[in-house]
């Protein structure tokens, strides 16, 4: 019969596995499977990837995970076709106890992009328990006076399945004194008591023996017994009655020990020793009740023993029996059922279900960061969480359902600024006095290329001495960028040409990982005293930043170049001769030695000094403009040849010169001048273009002064000719006045770029048409100092 039991079982199960297992239903987003308990490992649950509608290599890709502790447990996901299958057999009667409705939640989440599917595994009870006595022998004690239709409680057996697979009647074997009553109380519990049927006669049997047999509702039903072992004595014929047949209570979750929860009573018709009772708790009872409540035998007082947890159960069944002292003693028995209410002893859990522990600084508003979970196991308003608002951070909460929380930005974020956030969240329960709990989550931000490198200065100016070598390093360049990474990286460049001619690679390059500046030639200041360039600086993110400064190469001077002697004749300079006259004052001016140097600032400041002279006390040489002069008269003991050494200095380090030679000849008479004058004429060297152009301009002046005082003789005498009409002759004389007169000293000519000087004697002949009478008023500033020589007709 056993195995045929086995057999029927082993049926359900497929056929309820078939049936049930396959059923899913997805409602508000939640999957639900219904299966079976007690099913073996690996058994087909749900197709997860066909009821969320996801192609199975999406599952590997997005890392598919089964959550929550219990549904991890006992089952698991098959990422390579997507079935949800057990992982452990799972015994129903261990999982939910007496619950009517046993589910176990599980959550699915996949990532990139984040998603989480809720659902639950209702577990369905099968009649795999059989009903069982607590004692296989139960005694009994009735007396004889005992009238027909008394019943008798019975222990009930106890059997963890639910349902129909509970104990649903019971049988008594057959006899003609007792029967069984089976009644079923509103909580769904089926009692058993033993009716007496007839009266009993202990002389004529004083004991009976009978099987009970418990049968459960099952398909097929199982059985449980137990015997019965009846005693007739005689008499204590009333047993106890409890005033009430149900008593119900409650108390606090967190009520100390002691605390009274209600009292029982029970009354017995008997006196005497028959009539005194005493209270228990029936063997019924669970074995942790003696541990949370306590009775008292002769009060019936039922107090708090042990610590009450609301969460664990929230309501106790106890059976309370009174029991008299008569002999045989009788029993009475009732029920008390204890709720227990629940206080705010819970702060809210809160469970991270997911989390990216990176989000890039450039993620729009309303990016989901992670999921939170958020249980309070307290009921009602202490069951009941808010969070509190997220302070000086760019991130929100905002409620998905019921007790679960996305954490999304809410604000810009940068990672130059912030790299990582601390976020503390809270979570309150409206309990009184309210609980919370707080949860911190680090979020990291990663870096995206949005800020440019940046040079310290716009502009940067470097200074070259020229002459440098080349190849040495002049100056360095550096730009900071406030990213990181690969995006943080700089390299260094230069930016086109200086102008068409001008490339700024044939002069100078860079080192493009640390901005080192080098010089590819040497500079020279004469040919090129400054010029311009501009660096740019890259990153190496993506899309590439880059940003520009300005470089001012300005080139040093060095004293490399001596000084150049200009005049007297660049031809010449090493030697040349000057003319003195032996009646030059003191201060005289014999020449002036300019010279230039192509250098600048203080290397091309020029100073004049005498380094060598046949008298050194006739000639003297300004220190600063180079002028040479007498410092006394010219005696006549003195010699007609003079050497001068001009040594020209700049002022520069080193100090360079150049030297010149000077001739001075002192000339005796007006003759000796004029001929060595003819010999400066004829002497090309002294005779340069500048002189020519003067010469020109002198001459064009004087042709043209000349011709303006013909023009005006000749508009004079044409205003006269009326006056001469009345005259007899028409004739005038025309007088020839010729001057000569000597020059001095002063009006020697003196000729440019040398120190020659030259007397002549200058002859003017004037001829003039005169009137008698107006030749004295008309021409009075002419003084002829000579007679006519000729006449002319006017």
């Amino acid at each position: 019969m056993a195995n045929s039991v086995l057999d029927n079982v082993i049926a359900f199960r497929k056929i309820a596995f078939m049936i049930l297992g396959c059923i899913t239903g997805q409602i508000y987003g939640q999957i639900r499977y219904t299966i079976p308990e007690e099913m073996e490992m690996g058994d087909f649950v749900g197709n997860i990837a066909e009821d969320l509608i996801l192609n199975i290599p999406e599952l590997t890709a997005r890392k598919a995970r089964l959550t929550t502790d219990i549904g991890g447990q006992y089952m698991t996901v098959n990422l390579d076709n997507g079935i949800l299958s057990i992982r452990e057999r799972m015994d129903r009667e261990l999982l939910c106890g007496t619950v009517s409705v046993c589910t176990i939640p599980f959550e699915i989440i996949l990532e990139n992009p984040l998603a989480v599917y809720r659902g639950d595994v209702e577990i369905l009870d099968i009649n795999d328990n059989a009903p069982i006595f607590r004692d296989s022998i139960i005694a009994l004690e009735i007396s004889e006076a005992v009238t027909p239709g008394v019943q008798f409680p019975l222990e009930s057996a106890e059997d963890p399945d639910v349902g129909l697979n509970t104990v649903v009647s019971y049988t008594i074997s057959s006899n003609e004194y007792f029967s069984i009553k089976s009644q079923r109380t509103e909580y769904g519990v089926v009692n058993a008591e033993l009716q007496l049927q007839k009266p009993l006669d202990r002389e004529l049997k004083s004991a009976f023996q009978l099987v009970l047999t418990a049968i459960d509702g099952g398909i097929p039903n199982k059985s449980g017994i137990a015997q019965i072992l009846i005693t007739v004595v005689d008499f204590n014929d009333n047993p106890p009655v409890f005033e009430r047949e149900v008593y119900k209570g409650s108390v606090k979750e967190n009520s100390p020990q002691g605390t009274l929860v209600l009292t029982v009573k029970a009354t017995d018709l008997d006196e005497g020793l028959n009539a005194e009772l005493t209270y228990s708790f029936s063997k019924l009872a669970s074995p942790r009740i003696p541990e949370l409540f306590s009775l008292h035998p002769h009060t019936g007082e039922i107090r708090v023993e042990g610590e009450l947890d609301f969460e664990g159960v929230n309501s106790y069944t106890l059976n309370v029996q009174a029991l008299d002292h008569g002999s045989p003693a009788m029993g009475g028995r009732t029920t008390v059922i204890i709720r227990i209410i629940d206080v705010n002893d819970n702060a809210p859990e809160i469970k991270v279900e997911s989390i990216t522990s990176k989000i890039v600084e450039n993620a729009p508003l309303g990016t989901l960061v992670t999921l939170i979970n958020v249980i309070d196991r307290d009921s009602g308003e202490n069951g009941r969480v808010h969070c509190d608002t997220l302070m000086n951070v760019p991130f929100t909460l905002r409620k998905s359902s019921n007790n679960h929380y996305e954490l999304i930005t809410n604000g810009p974020l940068d990672r130059e600024t912030v790299a990582e956030y601390k976020i503390v969240i809270t979570f309150r329960d409206l309990g009184t006095p309210s609980l919370s709990t707080n949860k911190t989550i680090t979020v990291i931000i990663s870096d995206v290329n949005d800020n440019a490198p940046l040079f310290a200065l716009s502009s940067y100016n470097i200074y070259v001495t020229e002459n440098n070598s080349p190849g040495t390093s002049v100056f360095a360049v550096t730009a900071n960028d406030l990213d990181m990474g690969q995006n943080s990286y700089v390299s260094y460049s230069f930016l086109g040409k200086l102008n068409q001619d001008f490339l700024v690679s044939n002069y100078l390059s860079i080192n493009s990982m640390n901005g080192t500046i080098y010089t590819l030639r040497s500079f020279d200041y004469e040919q090129l005293k400054t010029f311009r360039t501009f660096v740019q600086a890259c990153d190496a993110g993506v899309p590439l930043l880059s940003s520009t400064a300005t470089v001012n190469v300005i080139i040093l001077d060095q004293n490399d170049n001596s000084p150049v002697i200009v005049s007297p004749s660049a031809q010449r300079a090493l030697s040349t001769v000057e003319f003195v006259p032996r009646a030059a004052s003191i201060g005289y001016l014999v020449t002036k030695i300019i010279a230039t140097d192509a250098d600048s600032g203080q290397n091309a400041r020029l100073f004049y000094r005498m380094r060598k002279a046949t008298d050194p006390s006739l000639f003297n040489i300004a220190k600063d403009s180079g002028e040479i002069r007498t410092t006394r008269k010219i005696l006549e003991l003195d010699a007609t040849s003079h050497t001068l050494l001009i040594l020209v200095m700049d002022n520069g380090q080193p100090i360079l010169s150049s030297t010149v030679t000077i001739n001075i000849t002192v000339l005796e008479n007006i003759t000796e001048k004029v001929t060595k004058a003819g010999n400066f004429w004829s002497s090309s060297e002294h005779f340069t273009n500048l002189n020519l152009y003067f010469i020109i301009i002198f001459s064009c002046t004087s042709v043209l002064f000349l011709v303006i005082i013909l023009l005006l003789i000749g508009l004079k005498c044409r205003q006269n000719t009326n006056t001469f009409q009345g005259y007899n002759s028409s004739t005038c004389a025309d007088s020839n006045y010729t001057f000569n007169r000597t020059p001095t000293m002063e009006e020697t000519l003196r000729y440019p770029g040398t120190g020659r000087l030259v007397r002549v004697t200058d002859s003017h002949h004037y001829s003039v048409c005169l009137s008698p009478e107006s030749a004295k008023s008309e021409f009075l500033f002419l003084k002829p100092r000579s007679a006519p020589t000729s006449q002319a007709q006017c």
